[in-house]
């Protein structure tokens, strides 16, 4: 129906005969008043009304979207939807504005437009942030909650989707281009050229998968994969590289990093998992225990760390084999990310599967790191936008005594707060970002080991109080699965992965400063 006016409307506001308002739409509730979760009788007293400061008060507006093709009427003419602000995909080539958050802060300064200006950001980031979002939405986003809640893990259609789409490649960034250009198959966001794809490119790519808000099906898309595959690209033989490579860039095949056990965490050197060589030496035979493995459970490939065969440590290739067994752990978040106990049991691995020198493993992993905690960074940073986004909106539509929540002058006081944190984080992200743009890849593992140690510092010390303050300004809500405060729930229970994966805030701190004394001069004084 169109055209109804809230006479109209009036006329039914009986149990039976039940029709409301919400954002100038009309719904029959007639049916659903008797299943409704609430309950009736926080209903009833807007039979014939207009319900929706109640309903914004108690609900997301996505709730809308899931009940509109059964119970919408229609529209009330002359009206137009103020807050049910569904973020569609944009059209084909046609960036939408409504695609866009516009609350205060939730997207970086350099997406919100109103005069905000970049000095690292074109219009092939923005174009490729916008195609990026699409491929999302399309894939990922209409059965995440689900995947979350159940734990399933992510399909191999939606692998390859996301590898022939280019996210899984745009995840991997610079270092993986050059085979990008050679496999047809693979077309990046936007149309963007390998030749184009720069760090700002990947950081996007990671903060789009930051601030989808389901953290155990945000992982299971790839946190294995963004760490276990650029050793292949740095360290591998080019045949091992073409072989194996392409067929994880395609989605075809899943990769994980394999370093972390139940005695070693932060301290890789400690690790006990070892490796000999066989008789005839073709062969690596490999025993140990390796935990906390994400995407461990479904993955093809473990990139593993052992020791030996001599003196040091060696890091290889290890496919899913007889021998390999992985099972699941339970975790403070979704099962959906895949996370592993992997174990080893005399593994046949070839040799030529050897990343690096043999002995010598342990510089390759600390290579890697670098690589780690910046994408660690950028999607906290993204988590955290998402709930200072979810704290403005609830302070500006949540009443108490009487007055919205953002009238409290302490409420303010907590997103000034958070606001601060998430924006100098942000600011540190980008500078480091150009650097990397700036420096080669040694250059890189020369000079920003350490910064990049405090930045991720910095970022999981923000997100811990960003965390608190939400709670705080939730409440109760803050510790519900479901509703509003879903995202906060969801954030608190797990932002500690951050603190600790990829090394914890406390060897950060360490390695930070002490890679800064290198440069502290000697002659210096007060």
């Amino acid at each position: 129906m169109s055209g109804l006016h809230m006479d109209d409307v009036a006329k039914h506001n009986t149990p039976d005969d039940f029709w409301l308002v919400i954002d100038g739409e009309v719904w029959d509730m007639s049916k659903f008043l008797k299943v409704h979760p609430g309950g009736k009788g926080i209903v009833l007293p807007y039979a014939g009304k207009d319900a929706t400061e109640t309903f914004f008060s108690l609900h997301k507006a996505n709730v809308l979207d899931k009940y509109r093709p059964k119970l919408s009427k229609g529209r009330i003419a002359g009206s137009e939807s103020k807050y049910s602000q569904k973020q569609a995909p944009p059209q084909a080539d046609m960036p939408s504005l409504e695609y866009k958050s516009e609350v205060p802060f939730a997207e970086p300064a350099w997406i919100r437009g109103g005069g905000w200006r970049s000095p690292y950001h074109n219009d092939t980031h923005r174009a490729f942030r916008d195609s990026l979002r699409a491929l999302l939405h399309t894939h990922i986003v209409p059965t995440m909650a689900e995947d979350e809640e159940s734990g399933s893990h992510p399909t191999k259609e939606t692998y390859q989707a996301m590898g022939l789409g280019g996210l899984l490649s745009s995840r991997i960034g610079v270092s993986c281009m050059p085979v990008v250009a050679e496999i047809p198959e693979i077309k990046l966001p936007s149309g963007l050229s390998p030749k184009q794809f720069d760090f700002f490119h990947e950081q996007i790519a990671h903060e789009e998968m930051g601030a989808l808000g389901y953290p155990g099906v945000i992982d299971g898309l790839g946190a294995g994969f963004c760490i276990g595959l650029p050793p292949m690209l740095h360290f591998s033989t080019p045949a091992l590289r073409d072989k194996v490579v392409p067929e994880i860039l395609k989605g075809e095949k899943r990769i994980c990093l394999a370093i972390s056990e139940p005695s070693a965490g932060s301290d890789v050197a400690g690790i006990q998992t070892y490796c000999t060589k066989s008789k005839d030496g073709s062969h690596y035979i490999v025993n140990g225990v390796k935990k906390w493995i994400t995407n461990g459970v479904f993955a093809d490939y473990f990139v593993t760390a052992c020791q030996g065969p001599g003196k040091g440590m060696s890091l290889m290739l290890i496919e899913r084999s007889e021998g390999v067994g992985a099972k699941p752990i339970k975790t403070s978040y979704s099962p959906a990310a895949g996370t592993a106990l992997v174990t080893y049991d005399d593994v046949m691995v070839p040799v030529a599967n050897l990343l690096g020198k043999e002995n010598e493993g342990f510089k390759c992993v600390m290579a890697n790191f670098n690589h780690e905690r910046w994408f660690i960074c950028a999607q906290c940073i993204a988590g955290c936008r998402l709930i200072v986004k979810d704290c403005m909106t609830w302070g500006s539509q949540r009443k108490v005594f009487g007055k919205p929540l953002m009238n409290q002058p302490v409420i303010r006081n907590k997103l000034a707060r958070m606001v601060g944190v998430v924006e100098s984080s942000y600011s540190w992200l980008e500078s480091i970002t150009h650097q990397m743009n700036q420096m080669s890849y040694k250059e890189q593992n020369a000079r920003l080991g350490g910064p990049i140690a405090l930045l991720k510092l910095q970022v999981t010390r923000s997100a811990t109080m960003v965390s608190d303050e939400a709670c705080q300004i939730f409440g109760g809500r803050a510790i519900t699965k479901t509703g509003m405060g879903g995202n906060v729930e969801r954030f608190q229970r797990t932002f500690k992965f951050g603190s600790i994966l990829g090394g914890s805030e406390e060897i950060m701190a360490d390695l930070g400063i002490r890679q800064a004394m290198r440069d502290m001069p000697a002659h210096a004084r007060l």
